[in-house]
């Protein structure tokens, strides 16, 4: 189902290919935790264990074809996914056997005769081999996977969390998830443009009408939001989508969708991005830190309290939200 070039490619980028129509990636949080480097942003946030966290997605398609985004969406397989694809019992297990195939460079063979380079902590190395929370955002739009509220179902019934990042455009799917009570664990929006017209340039998606189903997204996030933890995900630009004036029209769809949580990120000049946007359009965490600020008092000016609650230095990344107390996910 992927195209042979696509899969090339990807695997020079050290993805590894699961099945038909999935891929598994280790995060560099992964691969720093085991090594005792440190962990990400999640879980400093939010509690998940960087070293136990499987990256992947279930399809690498997407309508839309964002500058910031470091992977090649000029090679992008688009919306269409097909029913031939794998089962979610099959897409998991495919997946958690990629990802200690692609480990095993850390680990440390006590019997060998050779000089062991591994750095690896052997208790996070052995707990990573089984994977215990899914962050499904690797490449493309998760939700184009038909079966997506059964993979989340089947991962929930194994005792692992998920992570659901979307781009916003498919509410209905939303709907079925909720409906069919398939939600994930945390469930992600992404929204990296105030407006229409920034959105435009922005995402630059082949979908008709993209702004308006988006909102049609922030508009269900409410009733999402009373059966998971939600997410408005925000990913800046410098000059571009963090300007001063563009907190104003942030604070309003945040209002429209009252999430439990708002993301403010840096983009990166990592990957394909280097070729869309350069390195100076990297805001500093100062930079993500004042326009935190600057959004926090424009949503109090419309009668929502969001404050900063945590922030993650190296990332660029900074959480906002209501109730520090909630920001941990319980029972882990």
């Amino acid at each position: 189902m992927i195209p042979q070039k696509v899969k090339e490619t990807l695997q020079k980028q050290h993805y590894a290919i699961v099945g038909k129509n999935s891929a598994v990636q280790i995060c560099r949080w992964t691969k720093k935790s085991i090594k005792d480097e440190g962990v990400c942003y999640k879980e400093k946030f939010y509690g998940i264990k960087s070293h136990g966290c499987c990256q992947m997605t279930p399809w690498l398609g997407c309508p839309n074809k964002c500058i910031h985004c470091w992977r090649d969406v000029e090679m992008t397989l688009g919306n269409k996914l097909g029913k031939d694809t794998d089962s979610p019992k099959k897409i998991i297990d495919g997946c958690i056997e990629a990802q200690r195939k692609l480990l095993q460079g850390f680990n440390i063979d006590k019997n060998s005769r050779k000089k062991q380079l591994s750095k690896a902590n052997m208790k996070k190395f052995a707990e990573a081999q089984e994977p215990m929370q899914f962050a499904i955002s690797l490449s493309g739009e998760p939700t184009l996977y038909e079966k997506i509220g059964e993979l989340i179902e089947e991962l929930r019934k194994r005792g692992k969390t998920s992570f659901l990042v979307t781009n916003g455009l498919y509410s209905e799917k939303l709907k079925e998830l909720l409906k069919k009570k398939q939600l994930p664990t945390q469930l992600y929006v992404s929204v990296n443009s105030p407006n229409k017209e920034e959105y435009n340039k922005f995402h630059k998606s082949s979908m008709k009408e993209a702004w308006k189903k988006l909102n049609q997204t922030l508009e269900l996030l409410p009733l999402l939001g009373k059966k998971t933890r939600t997410v408005f995900r925000m990913n800046l630009v410098l000059d571009l989508n963090m300007k001063k004036e563009h907190t104003k029209e942030y604070a309003l769809l945040i209002k429209k969708s009252k999430p439990l949580f708002i993301e403010v990120k840096g983009y990166m000049a990592v990957g394909f991005a280097r070729h869309r946007l350069g390195y100076e359009r990297m805001p500093k965490f100062e930079d993500i830190l004042n326009f935190s600020k600057l959004l926090s008092n424009e949503l109090k000016k419309i009668g929502e309290n969001y404050k900063i609650l945590d922030n993650h230095e190296f990332s660029r990344v900074i959480v906002l939200g209501k109730n520090k107390k909630n920001l941990k996910i319980k029972q882990i």
